[in-house]
């Protein structure tokens, strides 16, 4: 009896859902359009490299001042302005104008003297100014051993290692996040329609049929899984051909973070409706956990970028471990053999039965008051 209950609770929701068009836009194309945008935005500019403009001044050329003149041309990310040395107030004039990122004022004499960096105040702690201060530091101690005829002693060896492939780049990590954005939100505002039928009256008319409100619940949730499938297919497929993401799947941890995940914030939407009397109050609710998991979730930017007061938020969220969930299946192709992959379905898991059991009896009771 329940099975047949439940086949023909699912059967109106499939219909009902992919039926209505505003459902494709709002949870297929905007999520795209979406990440479109932020790719272009993001995904472009973080893989551009650094380049500073600089401009160079030698007063009183001599041996020292060539000599740097020399290696300063030399480096790559400086592209010095006019190909060669320029007056001191030619290159003030390019700072106030901001056509270059800094003046280097080379030596006045050999042996014992000083390198001048002259910046523009308005960008004094902007990153190319910090950038070109420390390469230019870096020369000169350079220089000042080379001068001494000493060796150096300590050297830095930098080695970068990643828990997933070396391929693995900026467009990557922000595909990933935007398909946990979007099957969450799918999730979040999914379940609007159950408080467009109580609006309606149609909620009312089936409390009081046989029908369990629990089975109707679960058979909308299982049709946002579906929805889910869609969504990460197309998703991916616009980021791979169109961005060149790549990705290292591992399809055990991808399965078991999606089911997890996109249940349980079809959960949190049962939940939101069974405590909305009308469609601006669910979206109300839904907007706000919405925008509060975007932004400190991970989505966009790791999480260790936020200020150290704010990192405990991320943790007690549902789409943080979503998120890296989806990041584990789709590009680091690991998480069944980490702690913390199953301390965050454990998490989610909390989430999705909490909400789910809170919705199921606040429905239950309305619906026992409404018999009365």
């Amino acid at each position: 009896m329940a099975a047949k209950q439940f086949a023909s609770m699912f059967t109106a929701q499939v219909k009902m859902m992919f039926r209505d068009k505003q459902v494709w836009f709002w949870n297929l194309f905007f999520p795209i359009i979406l990440m479109v945008l932020f790719m272009v935005i993001f995904g472009g500019g973080g893989s551009s490299p650094f380049k500073a403009t600089i401009a160079v001044a030698d007063p009183s050329p001599n041996a020292s001042s060539s000599a740097l003149l020399g290696q300063l041309q030399q480096i790559p990310v400086f592209e010095v302005k006019s190909g060669g040395t320029v007056s001191i107030q030619q290159g003030k004039d390019w700072i106030q104008s901001e056509e270059v990122d800094a003046l280097i004022v080379l030596p006045e004499q050999e042996g014992v003297s000083e390198v001048g960096l002259i910046v523009n105040r308005a960008n004094e702690g902007g990153a190319s100014t910090q950038a070109v201060s420390s390469i230019l530091n870096t020369l000169i101690q350079q220089a000042n051993l080379a001068a001494a005829g000493a060796t150096a002693t300590y050297t830095v060896s930098m080695e970068s290692i990643s828990t997933a492939a070396d391929d693995v780049q900026y467009e990557d990590f922000l595909l990933t996040g935007m398909i946990g954005l979007a099957v969450a939100q799918g999730g979040l505002f999914g379940m609007v329609e159950i408080v467009d039928m109580r609006k309606r009256g149609l909620l009312k008319r089936l409390r009081m049929t046989p029908a369990r409100m629990g089975l109707f619940g679960l058979a909308s949730m299982i049709v946002r899984l579906m929805l889910g499938v869609i969504q990460i297919f197309c998703l991916t497929l616009v980021g791979v051909f169109a961005f060149g993401a790549t990705l290292h799947v591992n399809l055990f941890s991808l399965l078991i973070a999606f089911i997890v995940g996109a249940l349980a914030f079809s959960a949190m939407g049962y939940l939101f409706s069974s405590f909305s009397k009308t469609m601006e109050a669910y979206m109300g609710m839904a907007n706000i956990a919405s925008m509060l998991m975007m932004f400190l979730s991970g989505v966009f930017f790791p999480v260790n970028t936020l200020p150290d007061w704010l990192q405990i938020v991320p943790q007690l969220l549902p789409l943080t471990y979503f998120v890296d969930g989806m990041r584990d299946g789709l590009i680091y192709a690991n998480g069944v053999l980490s702690g913390s992959f199953w301390m965050g379905v454990a998490i989610m898991s909390t989430w999705g039965i909490v909400s789910y059991l809170i919705g199921s009896i606040v429905y239950k009771s309305k619906s026992n008051a409404a018999t009365r």
